[in-house]
């Protein structure tokens, strides 16, 4: 009995040992040195904004031998030549092991790392592995000369417009004049309450311009005009002007008014000169529109992105989105679209929504703008496309996802909300 249970023993142990070796011998070694091997489909790209929608530069590494079946995560990094990667822009692919670039994607990425537009500017390129919580390995790196596009269009001018029916009254700042393809020919899109208003220079009266009947005078009589939605033409050669109701719309049964109208108004973006709509649509059709009226209506006959007079519906699914339309060369785009609104019990609509839209300022990406809203004596917060999934709210200026409330005392405001840098987000509230 005594032998059995010694041998018995000698048995647990030696079993016990074993698997013990067993374990070791399975142990995951990393092989030294082992890093991604970056190539790229050119060392040289030049964009242009022609080619925005075509693809640009692939960037690309095979899975390094880990010495084990690794799970690894990748991270495509890009940074001005010389960098120390602490600024860099950072693109996850997961298990992926390429990432190609459209020129438009890659242009706002060399633009937002500084690189000047029409210039030939080097960047350095590194990919890093993720394997497990700990261990990351970076690439050595990889550098492209690239020369970036300019993207924006600067149609400033020196002129503006003032006065009682402008939203800033007579002491400004002005409503802003564009210029146009002609020389000297300045134009204003704007909403005028019922009122007077005169186009002065440089927020000043130094230089500034009133008159009658389309006819403009140094010091000139105020110009009285109605309420309404205007485009404002200013002749600075002649010194001539003209003030006409000026609206473009989207309007179907996927809109908020359905086939009557009153049409979801575009507003314009003179950062590129064209015409964008932030809309909520449900599945339907709409058509593009001039004044709220028949006369002057587009649609899209053949679904290829092109816009024909009185043309066909455009079928649209349920959802939010972004359309711009160019009215020069009648190409438009409608994507999906993220948009901030403002919801809350001192809110027009309260809590329920649905939610005041903010407008994006699309020369600065991040800022997003909401101008003249009223607002009682309660709460706000700053919500996503009019649900609580990804919503902030803070104290003094500073936000955090899913903060306090925001207690205002009623009031006109106007309101910024500057997203630009994703891990520290702020809001100014301005009173009027």
């Amino acid at each position: 009995m005594k032998t059995w249970f010694l041998n018995s023993i000698s048995l647990f142990v030696i079993v016990l040992l074993g698997t013990s070796c067993e374990k070791q011998e399975v142990k995951a070694v990393l092989t030294p040195g082992v890093v991604p091997v970056v190539t790229t489909s050119a060392q040289t790209v030049v964009l242009t904004k022609e080619n925005a929608d075509k693809d640009a530069l692939t960037v690309s590494w095979a899975k390094p031998d880990y010495g084990f079946a690794a799970p690894a995560a990748y991270t495509l990094l890009i940074d001005k030549k010389g960098g120390d990667f602490s600024k860099a822009e950072g693109i996850a692919t997961g298990a992926g092991l390429t990432k190609t670039f459209k020129a438009s994607e890659l242009n706002a990425i060399l633009l937002k790392l500084g690189l000047k537009p029409a210039t030939a500017g080097d960047v350095d390129i590194r990919v890093q592995s993720a394997i497990g919580p700990s261990t990351v390995l970076s690439s050595a790196l990889s550098s492209v000369k690239v020369t970036p596009y300019l993207d924006k269009l600067d149609l400033s001018s020196t002129f503006g417009i003032v006065g009682s029916a402008t939203a800033n009254g007579w002491d400004g700042p002005d409503q802003p004049f564009y210029r146009t393809d002609k020389a000297g020919i300045l134009v204003a899109y704007l909403m005028l309450a019922n009122g007077d208003i005169k186009f002065r220079q440089d927020n000043k009266w130094d230089v500034n311009y009133g008159g009658t009947n389309g006819v403009l005078k140094a010091g000139g009589d105020n110009i009285t005009v109605k309420a309404g939605s205007y485009k404002v033409t200013f002749d600075t050669n002649a010194l001539t002007y003209k003030v006409e109701p000026f609206t473009w719309g989207v309007i179907g049964n996927a809109t908020a008014n359905g086939w009557d109208g009153p049409d979801q108004p575009f507003f314009y973006d003179p950062s590129t000169d064209q015409w964008r709509a932030i809309v909520r649509l449900v599945a339907g059709d709409i058509k593009f529109r001039l004044n709220n009226d028949w006369g002057v209506n587009y649609g899209d006959t053949g679904a290829d992105g092109v816009l024909e007079s009185g043309g066909d519906n455009i079928a649209m699914k349920a959802g939010t989105y972004l359309i711009t339309a160019d009215f020069k060369s009648l190409k438009y785009t409608i994507v999906p679209y993220k948009v901030w609104g403002l919801v809350g019990s001192a809110a027009p609509k309260g809590w329920d929504g649905p939610d005041t839209q903010f407008t994006p300022d699309f020369g600065t990406e991040g800022i997003w703008r909401l101008t003249s809203v009223k607002l009682v004596d309660g709460d706000i917060k700053f919500r996503q496309n009019n649900d609580w999934a990804v919503n902030y709210g803070g104290a003094n200026g500073v936000l955090k996802t899913g903060g306090d409330n925001i207690a205002v005392k009623a009031g006109t405001y106007d309101i910024l909300l500057d997203l630009t840098n994703a891990s520290a987000p702020t809001y100014k509230l301005t009173k009027k």
